[in-house]
């Protein structure tokens, strides 16, 4: 009866734990999702900064002409006259998810604009990663950990920074798929489910769809089997977490346009065929082992090894003759910066001039996970108390994410999840022993046997009950050859091995406990950090990350300013001027000019094409005439040049002027850059005049001059006398002689950037 009583009351317990969790993670994503609105309600429901305005503009296109036209969609308005396939060039998994939302909404009568629902998938999505993060630490340390790293990884100011409401790019779905596509990993490895393993080649082939970066999915898992098999963890859960991961996932992955026969033919994916050899090598040595005997499995052994090494020596040889033809050996320009952090600033510059590329300051580690940069070691430790497979990946996870996140500034999205993981451990692990040394302590004081305590605290040692279940159902998966010959012997053993870790985790459990007073300024401390890393987390997402980059504020002494120049000047392109005219402007401005003025550019964001880029480069760094020369063969007839000196704008074309010099100087020599400069560091200004540009901390350039080739059609008030002023191409089709009356006169050696009024 007591034992009953004792179950009946354990069921009880669990099934109220659940229901709490449950109503935690909803919290949970309802704080995702809120504290990602401060960006509409401080401003409007507006997408923001650069890419999302492509991808808000594919997305209207889908949805008004479906996904056969979406595929085969030829876009004459952008990289003219080359133009762009984008049914074969995007990722386009945030495209069909939003896509599919809107047509869900409208299917159950909720009439929202396909842009409402653009601006809110990111934070949507945010509470889903959340729930995932929950799932897969819960797989690692249990559901204390998982619920306190999905409460962090909701607030992480990182994470925030590109899931706000309105941006609409593809992380805002990606690190969604990143961290399903773990959990589902981790989730095989433990159970050795073949229907987990189908779901995870499913949710990787999402995150192919959904962003370039789910080649770090592809080497961290292989890695991570790697590491298994060196280390003697090989188990047959092993085998059907990755095998069907490798076979079915490639097959999907060929089936996304903009990655096709990649998916065998980079050399990204190659580590991942080398480690699935080298799987079935290992298995198949499992296999013999246990059907022969020892005598006759050493001679079997050498074979299989000697077999594998040639095969894996020819597959070698052949992956080195498909890349050796290529300059990079396969890799893309991004992996290369990734593995030689100097390589983009070397050979590719509009990689280098990309500000999200760049490696991130120490400070900024501090702002985007703040507290948890401290508590990221302490869950490294707790990974290995014990060792398991599952603690391993996320060890190895965080290991790789921080030497990226060291080299790109853009990778620090990938970086949080796993910092949020090893916090959750971190913190779980340290209340637990907090919590357990004062109520230890309290019984004590109040009478109680230290069997008691112990018993109280029985709940705490699920981890470890939980790691030796993983290594019996190891044990019993290898072998499982032998199972019938062995079976009383090895129940035996099991048996005896699991009693002794127990008692040993009991005796570990008894040794943590802390005294009250110290317990109790732990405790403290950790409601102190909790608190802090809150306030941090709002002031984060309310003011440094919620401010969409189309619309500028600065505050004064009368209060609040708002620019809105940037819409007001795309507004006067799309109504001023003929729909088949061609807009010139740095890269940065394309895809808004397409999707807000709907007007062919000449370039845009997706620099898929250096040499055009460097075209732009080359005239916007080149005197007027040549200017004119470039821009007329293009057949441009607007120039949009962006200038910040007067309202302190840091972000204007002035400062990306040596860009243009850089990509401009890689295709055509004739432009150099020292030519630029004086001595090394300042970009050659005339002045002649009063006027002072608030960005450079300096005069602006040469201000008294008279245009002769172009002719200034507007510039906006806010940023007199130039924010964003658009140049006219005169006289395009007339003859040399009338379109160029300043060929009489001495050429005036005056740049675009560099003449200011």
């Amino acid at each position: 009866m007591a034992a009953a009583a004792k179950a009946g009351e354990a069921t009880l317990r669990h099934a109220f734990g659940n229901v709490l969790s449950f109503f935690i993670l909803l919290l949970i994503g309802v704080l995702a999702f809120s504290i990602r609105l401060f960006s509409v309600i401080k401003y409007e429901s507006v997408i923001h900064e650069f890419d999302p305005y492509f991808n808000y503009r594919v997305t209207q296109f889908l949805t008004k002409n479906g996904i056969y036209d979406f595929w085969n969609w030829f876009d004459d308005r952008t990289w003219y006259p080359l133009g762009r396939v984008i049914g074969g060039t995007v990722y386009p998994g945030l495209t069909l998810t939003a896509g599919t939302i809107w047509w869900l909404l409208n299917s159950l009568n909720i009439p929202l604009s396909v842009e409402t629902v653009c601006v809110f998938t990111a934070p949507i999505f945010s509470a889903f990663a959340s729930w995932a993060t929950y799932l897969l630490t819960k797989e690692v340390k249990g559901a204390g950990a998982g619920l306190t790293a999905a409460a962090l990884l909701a607030m992480v100011p990182s994470y925030i920074s590109r899931s706000v409401a309105g941006s609409y790019d593809n992380e805002a779905v990606a690190i969604f798929a990143l961290i399903i596509t773990f959990y589902l990993y981790i989730k095989t490895l433990n159970t050795g489910s073949l229907f987990y393993a189908t779901l995870n080649a499913i949710a990787y082939f999402y995150m192919v769809c959904s962003w370039g970066g789910y080649t770090f999915i592809i080497n961290l898992i292989p890695m991570h089997v790697l590491l298994c098999i060196v280390t003697g963890r090989y188990s047959s859960r092993l085998y059907i977490a990755y095998a069907p991961l490798v076979v079915l996932g490639t097959l999907l992955a060929a089936l996304v346009p903009v990655v096709g026969f990649n998916a065998v033919m980079t050399s990204e994916h190659f580590a991942s065929f080398l480690v699935f050899i080298i799987l079935h090598v290992v298995a198949l040595v499992y296999y013999i082992k246990g059907i022969l005997s020892p005598k006759m499995f050493k001679v079997a052994v050498t074979l299989v090894v000697s077999v594998g090494l040639v095969v894996c020596c020819a597959v070698i040889a052949i992956l080195v003759a498909l890349v050796a033809s290529s300059p990079t050996k396969g890799w893309s320009g991004r992996s290369l910066s990734l593995l030689d952090p100097t390589y983009a600033s070397k050979y590719i510059p509009i990689i280098a001039s990309v500000s999200e590329h760049q490696p991130p300051t120490w400070p900024s580690y501090f702002m985007d996970i703040n507290v948890l940069a401290f508590l990221v070691p302490a869950g490294i430790i707790a990974c290995f108390l014990p060792l398991s497979d599952a603690s391993s990946f996320v060890v190895l996870y965080i290991v790789t994410s921080v030497y990226f996140s060291g080299v790109m500034v853009r990778l620090m999205l990938v970086f949080a999840p796993a910092a949020c993981i090893m916090s959750g451990i971190a913190l779980s692990q340290a209340f637990d022993v907090f919590t357990r040394s004062i109520k230890f302590q309290l019984l004590r004081i109040l009478g109680f046997s230290e069997a008691d305590a112990g018993d109280g605290s029985s709940a705490n040692v699920v981890p470890e009950n939980d790691a030796v279940k993983v290594d019996k159902s190891e044990e019993t998966i290898k072998e499982r050859p032998s199972r019938k010959n062995k079976k009383k012997e090895k129940e035996q053993m099991e048996k005896a091995q699991a009693e002794k870790t127990s008692a040993k985790s009991k005796t570990e459990k008894r040794l943590l406990v802390l005294p009250m007073e110290l317990s109790v300024i732990g405790l403290l401390l950790l409601v102190f950090m909790g608190a802090f890393y809150v306030v941090h987390c709002v002031w984060a997402a309310a003011e440094a990350y919620s401010a969409p980059s189309i619309v500028l504020t600065s505050y004064t002494h009368e209060g609040l300013h708002v620019f809105d120049d940037f819409r007001e000047a795309y507004a006067w392109l799309r109504h001023n001027t003929e729909v088949d005219d061609k807009v010139a402007s740095w890269w940065d401005y394309g895809y808004q000019t397409t999707a807000m003025a709907n007007r062919t550019v000449i370039v845009d964001n997706n620099t898929w094409n250096n040499t055009h880029i460097a075209t732009v480069g080359t005239a916007m760094s080149s005197p007027e005439k040549a200017a004119w020369e470039i821009f007329n063969s293009l057949d441009v007839k607007y120039v949009l040049v962006v200038f910040g000196g007067l309202v302190g704008y840091p972000s204007d074309d002035i400062n990306k002027f040596l860009w243009m010099v850089r990509i401009g100087g890689g295709v055509f020599p004739h432009i150099k850059e020292p030519d630029y400069l004086v001595g090394l560091l300042l970009l050659f200004v005339e002045t002649d005049g009063k006027g002072f540009d608030r960005v450079r901390r300096t005069e602006i350039g040469k201000k008294y001059f008279k245009l002769t080739h172009f002719e200034e059609t507007v510039y906006l008030e806010n940023f007199l006398p130039h924010y964003i002023y658009l140049l006219t191409v005169i006289t395009r089709q007339r003859g040399r002689e009338q379109a160029h009356p300043a060929q009489k006169e001495a050429d005036h050696e005056r740049r675009i950037l560099g003449s200011r009024k």
